[in-house]
């Protein structure tokens, strides 16, 4: 099932994806709801982010081909950053360039969006608290990220965290086809398969440092190929089995 948050009349919604349908749904997505006859032409809703987080938890350095091409050792726990939920921008949203910023890289991810409460979760009891997965843009300033020393800054910035189209509740997250296309050309391409930690292991890590809530995010993680964005750029992630996130890239004004 594809899960779809979108504004229709001044007012945020939730829909169910029916092939070129999306259909309102009534209740809480993150527990019980059902459809309702109300129904959208999928091509001319305005997508909303599909969770709104109230934060971001990123992993980094969890693909080998990504590890091999920095020429590091894979690690042996998760290594996690945080960006800010202010940061997610929709599917066609604008990516905006900051003004301090000379590069800013796009990152192909698999996102999990968590479902339920999650504190100390074991990982055999994982799947329990996700609602799905989606698309994810790891938008980092990397420039700053050096000069930094660290990610915080150089992740936080508006519309950093592109995320969508949609939750799809139904995807195998260990054999998912992940790319990144910038203007049409293939820049990744590779397969969550390759992931050193899996999704089990992740949340039960993150889980043991924080508290996660309903709509809160995790970044899996980007496979090698990561590269610079510029103004007028159209960047879109894809993963098997969910679609494709587009967005475009605009100095910010």
């Amino acid at each position: 099932m594809r899960i779809v948050r979108f504004q229709a009349g001044g007012e945020a919604r939730y829909g169910v994806v029916e092939d070129d349908i999306v259909r309102e749904i009534a209740g809480d997505v993150f527990g019980r709801f059902r459809g309702t006859r109300k129904k959208h032409p999928l091509k001319r809703i305005r997508f909303l982010p599909p969770t709104e987080p109230t934060k971001i938890v990123g992993v980094g350095l969890n693909y080998r081909d990504h590890v091999a091409e920095l020429g590091f050792e894979p690690r042996d726990e998760p290594v996690i950053c945080i960006k800010p939920g202010t940061a997610v921008l929709p599917h066609g949203g604008k990516i905006l360039y900051p003004k301090v910023s000379n590069r800013v890289d796009y990152e192909a991810e698999l996102a999990i969006v968590i479902g339920r409460y999650a504190k100390d979760v074991p990982s055999k009891k994982a799947a329990r608290v996700i609602l799905g997965y989606t698309c994810f843009n790891d938008v980092t300033a990397r420039d700053l990220q050096r000069k930094d020393g660290q990610w915080t800054r150089a992740k936080s910035f508006d519309t950093f965290a592109p995320v969508g189209p949609w939750i799809e509740t139904a995807l195998d997250p260990q054999n998912a086809p992940i790319r990144a296309y910038l203007n049409g050309e293939i820049r990744q391409n590779s397969n969550t398969a390759h992931c050193i930690f899996d999704v089990p292991t992740i949340v039960s890590f993150i889980t043991g440092v924080m508290p996660l809530f309903p709509g809160d995010i995790i970044s899996t993680g980007t496979p090698s190929g990561v590269g610079p964005m510029k103004s007028g750029d159209t960047i879109e992630i894809e993963i098997g089995g969910i679609g494709r996130l587009r967005n475009t890239v605009m100095r910010q004004p």
